[in-house]
């Protein structure tokens, strides 16, 4: 009987080590079949989280003071930071009348008007630069430019509007020649240059000249664009203007130029960071 129970005992306790052994076990099933939370690998979750969207390109990324700050005024979008390097000037929204740059400079350039102090040999500091690095780099090409209006004032945009007005009507003088307020002229950041074999006019042959030419292929290197390209009439508002230039920095100009691209298309390519 002695023997019978110790037998008895020893089945009992075997199975009962047996029952522990997995009841305890860290890997167990949940009631669902799946493995606990606290089991699944972090690169599972990844995984999981993980969407078919490419990664934003880095170029196409602008930050939030490159853009405009505007507040309707009489019924028309005035900015309200007009010192943004990318400003958007245009029909639609317009600088403040009394706006001028504080760091206007004259660029160490060749310019048609003598007169040293002239308010048109003016630019903002970062674009006088800019302007300078390349009128040198086409000397060093066999290039010569020449800058014949930079920098004007609200006031000298009135004088000019009215006169173009009067000379061709309002409906041709609003397709060559910005509302005061809408130049891009008044920011400091825009150049019209030309050539003597333009005539140093400010003219559409500029573009075909070897001097405008070379403008068109290595502007963009110094941090300028052609504001108002051919065949971009409508999304502008301006008709061709191979002379007009835009300074908004490298990064911008590269992205630009690459892409074939105005300046307000540019706004509609870029994402807000």
């Amino acid at each position: 009987m002695n023997q019978r129970w110790q037998a008895a005992m020893l089945v009992c306790l075997l199975l009962a080590g047996c029952q522990t052994g997995e009841s305890g076990s860290n890997g167990a099933a949940g009631p669902s079949g799946q493995p606990p939370e606290s089991a699944v690998h972090p690169s599972d979750h990844q995984q999981q989280g993980k969407t078919s969207e490419s990664p934003v390109d880095p170029d196409l990324q602008l930050e939030a003071k490159y853009w405009n700050i505007v507040k309707v005024q009489n019924g028309q979008k005035v900015i309200q930071n007009p010192d943004n390097i990318l400003v958007l000037v245009n029909k639609e929204q317009s600088l403040p009348p009394g706006y001028k740059p504080a760091d206007l400079v004259v660029p160490r350039v060749p310019f048609l008007c003598a007169d040293p102090n002239a308010e048109k040999r003016h630019m903002r500091a970062e674009a006088a630069a800019a302007l300078e690095e390349m009128f040198a780099a086409a000397r060093r090409d066999g290039i010569e430019l020449v800058a014949v209006s930079a920098y004007r004032s609200y006031e000298r945009q009135q004088v000019i509007f009215a006169e173009e007005v009067r000379q061709k009507g309002k409906e041709k003088a609003v397709q060559a020649v910005a509302h005061p307020g809408q130049s891009e002229h008044q920011t400091g950041l825009a150049v019209d240059i030309s050539s003597r074999s333009a005539g140093c006019q400010l003219t559409e042959s500029f573009g075909v000249t070897k001097e405008g030419q070379w403008v068109a292929a290595h502007a963009h290197e110094y941090g300028f664009i052609i504001r108002y390209p051919k065949g971009k009439e409508a999304v502008t508002g301006y008709k061709y203007e191979p002379w007009h230039l835009r300074y908004v920095g490298r990064k911008a100009a590269a992205v630009i130029k690459k892409r074939g691209l105005t300046l307000e298309e540019y706004f509609k390519v870029v994402k807000k960071v």
